[in-house]
């Protein structure tokens, strides 16, 4: 068991999952210990933190896990409720956060997975699909500077980590997303301004390795 003063987050590699709870974390200034995972070998404190699912990240905080990313994030903008915010107050404005959050889950992460574990057609469709769906979150986007507004916050936190993969859906793809959704470059290159963001994110080269590596053990 982990000592209860210190917060944990318990992560692995390349995933932009938990690169959202280290996002939240260095943007809130909380100290905390980042300890890797093996997901071939899934460590006790793992196993024992995440009994359900058994997936990363998982944050501990007073020994006592919060799983799943965006709840993770939640948790550390209520639980630290100093600035920034990553939910604003009104609460239209917080469903509204929530749902797109949601949305970069169940549409843009799996469409995007897709480009690069799949080939012929089904790739074609992923890249097709990944494609609307960035081009229906840069709507959102508009022309605003964060998605919520002039602060930086929770559905940026969600989408960001997203950008050290576009080398390797665009390279698999063979697309541009500039060319596609250039808000949403011009809106990643200025959340990269940010510290918490540019000492987070993977390098897109070594993200596309990884890969690379993961599909040859796995799926070639």
């Amino acid at each position: 068991m982990v000592d209860e003063s210190k917060v944990v987050l318990l992560g692995s590699g390349f995933s932009m999952f938990g690169m959202r709870a280290k996002i939240a974390l260095e943007e809130k200034g909380i100290k905390y210990e980042y300890i890797e995972q093996d997901l071939t070998n899934k460590s006790l404190l793992l196993l024992e933190m995440n009994p359900i699912h058994q997936k990363i990240p998982v944050l501990i905080h007073n020994e006592r896990p919060i799983c799943e990313s965006l709840i993770i994030v939640e948790y550390i903008d209520m639980v630290w409720n100093n600035n920034p915010l990553f939910l604003l107050s009104d609460p239209y404005q917080r469903s509204q956060a929530r749902f797109w959050a949601n949305f970069v889950d169940q549409e843009v992460y799996h469409v995007s997975r897709r480009v690069w574990t799949s080939k012929g057609n089904e790739q074609e469709m992923a890249k097709k699909n990944f494609i609307e769906s960035l081009k229906q979150i840069e709507e959102e986007l508009g022309d605003k500077a964060y998605f919520g507004g002039n602060t930086f916050g929770f559905v940026d936190i969600a989408l960001i980590p997203f950008y050290c993969w576009f080398y390797t859906y665009e390279t698999f793809g063979n697309f541009q997303v500039e060319k596609e959704c250039p808000k949403i470059i011009t809106w990643a290159k200025r959340c990269m301004q940010r510290e918490s963001v540019s000492k987070t994110l993977a390098d897109g080269k070594e993200v596309y390795e990884s890969v690379l590596d993961y599909k040859k053990l796995f799926l070639d």
